[in-house]
């Protein structure tokens, strides 16, 4: 036996009262025998010894009475016999990742799962505190009213969430409750990918309960991935994606909200779609299929930017190998070469000596240039300067540069604010090419002496990348997320544009929360959109197989233990918390049998009076 106000055992004290005033009774003064009272006396000696039960019988129900009420005060709780459940504080973790949304023969698991919450809610006693998490974070408490409330406003997200994070929510809730007799409810559907992810609570002394409905998860299919080839279409292009699934279906493509291709493919295959939209700029796409009972992973979102080939101008001095990578960009129509006088729009692909934005900028191939380039960059508005010369050879590190060596480098120093700049890559720990607005710098000359990279089969992919992401005018970058994911705000954004037009605004080089639906989200730099913010499910999410409640338990470590799906027994499970009871209206019961038992005593006695 346990007590929620173990200080009001201080009213047992009491208890000590009657005893006292028992033994005063005892105390006797000087005798005087009266004639007149030798009648009494001889009735008081006949019945002496009745007299003394009833008063010790007295003595005993008033101090059982004090005691009965001291230990109601105390609120106990125990596995004796009691009225209602003792107090609970339970925290309903309830799964609604993707795969919730699955719609079978008894509705959607999301449905089941819910009606599940809300008997528990309705179970519940004035004395509890409960709790709904959310796989995506989200923490609602309070009154059972504000609890149904929010149990009907539950949606499933377009992606796994954060399960492991869930339950360590829940688990701090019940355990700063003050309240010792807590648990955590997990009611899921035992999706067997994401949970075979989520770190065990073994290190909680909080018993986790799981609750999984029973059924066969139905058959479905998905888009697994999808990809735009190249990432900039100018204006043609291509969608390449990974059906999943058990049988074949139907798909199309859409951009900006026109279907421009459609086919069918077997589950497995992968598509690929060849597309010229009309539109141009940044625009939202997506890969459909055919609907089934998971109706979320039947679509997956892309962007594209749509426009013409980037302008390049290069010069003699630009060299051999950078000359020949433009001569390969131009001939896979990826870029045209400009034609007169530079324009504001035109990418100069030259040596820093010449530098200018938007440009590619390399280290000259001089040594005695190194401080023409540094007066270049300065009249140019870049914030870098080329130092003293090293050698190599030291490895490259950065996105497609990796195994690349820089034989010759100028260490770059800033010279300036540098807090839009991005580093792509480094060498030694120091950058080697910087992005900024308008402009990427490299710390090597365009040289096999000095670089091995123009030599590499990945040269020319970079070159492309820098070009139709970092330099042309109104290109980005595409980012990839999942929902909730954390994400870092490009260089130069300022806001982001959701899929109904809002916008929101957002700082630069920050970093920021992935929305919870999926979509495609626009990045914009000075009103325009300069890139895009692709959120998707992950792709594990729509293999619905599931875990046996039985393994799930032991995934998730010792605490762990199944109950029943069934509403009312899942509900019986809860608040039984082992047969324990709240034991203080069985005190309060017991303390007016006694008054009475007492009120009885006192006034008739319980012995028959002798005849006289």
């Amino acid at each position: 036996m346990s007590f929620l106000a173990p200080w009001a055992l201080l009213l047992a004290a009491a208890a000590g009262v009657p005893l006292l005033l028992h033994l005063l009774r005892r105390r006797t003064g000087a005798k005087l025998d009266f004639p007149a009272v030798r009648y009494l006396l001889r009735m008081e000696k006949e019945h002496a010894r009745e007299v003394r039960l009833k008063n010790l019988l007295l003595m005993v129900l008033r101090v059982a009475i004090v005691l009965a009420l001291a230990f109601a005060a105390a609120r106990p709780v125990g596995p004796l016999p009691g009225v209602g459940h003792a107090p609970v504080a339970a925290a309903l973790v309830l799964d609604n990742s993707l795969s919730s949304a699955a719609a079978g023969a008894e509705g959607p698991m999301l449905g089941r799962l819910t009606a599940v919450a809300r008997a528990m809610i309705d179970g519940a006693s004035a004395a509890d505190r409960l709790w709904i998490v959310t796989m995506d974070g989200a923490v609602v408490g309070g009154s059972p009213a504000a609890l149904r409330d929010a149990l009907s406003r539950v949606r499933a997200i377009d992606g796994a969430g954060d399960a492991t994070a869930a339950l360590r929510r829940a688990t701090t809730l019940v355990e700063q409750s003050g309240i010792p007799n807590g648990r955590v409810v997990l009611l899921t559907d035992g999706q067997g990918s994401t949970w075979r992810e989520v770190a065990p609570v073994t290190a909680s002394a909080v018993p986790v309960t799981v609750v999984q409905p029973t059924g066969v998860p139905p058959v479905n299919r998905a888009v697994a991935s999808v990809a735009t080839e190249p990432a900039h279409w100018n204006p043609r292009g291509a969608v390449r994606a990974t059906i999943s699934g058990a049988d074949s279906t139907t798909w199309r493509v859409i951009v900006d909200g026109r279907t421009l291709a459609r086919g069918s493919a077997k589950a497995g295959t992968t598509v690929l779609a060849r597309v010229q939209p009309s539109a141009r700029g940044w625009v939202a796409g997506a890969i459909e299929l055919a609907p089934d009972e998971l109706r979320t992973d039947d679509i997956r979102h892309f962007a594209a930017h749509i426009g013409e080939p980037p302008a390049i101008a290069t010069d003699a001095a630009s060299g051999l190998f950078l000359r020949g990578a433009v001569d390969a960009l131009v001939q896979g129509g990826r870029a045209v070469r400009s034609t007169g006088a530079s324009g504001t729009n035109t990418v100069s692909l030259v040596s820093a000596e010449r530098a200018r934005r938007p440009g590619l900028l390399f280290a000259p191939t001089d040594p005695l240039k190194l401080a023409d380039a540094n007066r270049a960059l300065e009249r140019a508005g870049i914030p870098w300067r080329y130092g003293a010369r090293r050698d190599g050879p030291a490895p490259l590190r950065g996105a497609g540069l990796d195994g690349a060596v820089a034989r010759t480098w100028y260490p770059l120093t800033a010279e300036g604010d540098i807090s839009g700049v991005d580093t792509l890559a480094r060498v030694g720990g120091a950058p080697w090419a910087v992005a900024g607005d308008g402009y990427v710098l490299v710390a090597s000359a365009a040289d096999a002496a000095a670089t091995d990279l123009p030599v590499r089969a990945g040269f020319i992919p970079w070159l492309d990348e820098l070009l139709s992401q970092r330099l042309a005018q109104g290109t980005g970058a595409a980012l990839d997320a999942t929902p909730g994911a954390t994400v870092r705000v490009p260089t130069g954004i300022d806001a982001l544009e959701a899929p109904d037009g809002s916008t929101r605004p957002v700082a630069s080089g920050a970093t920021i929360e992935a929305p919870w639906t999926a979509g495609v989200h626009f990045w914009r730099r000075g009103g325009q959109r300069a890139g895009a913010l692709v959120v998707n499910g992950e792709a594990r999410e729509s293999d619905l197989a599931r875990l046996a409640p039985d393994s799930l338990a032991t995934l998730l470590g010792a605490s762990a233990t199944v109950a029943a799906s069934d509403a009312g027994a899942a509900t019986d499970a809860l608040f039984a918390a082992g047969g324990r009871r709240t034991l203080a209206r069985t005190f309060l019961a017991l303390a007016l049998l006694l008054l009475v038992a007492e009120s009885l005593v006192a006034r008739r006695g319980i012995f028959r009076p002798s005849p006289a």
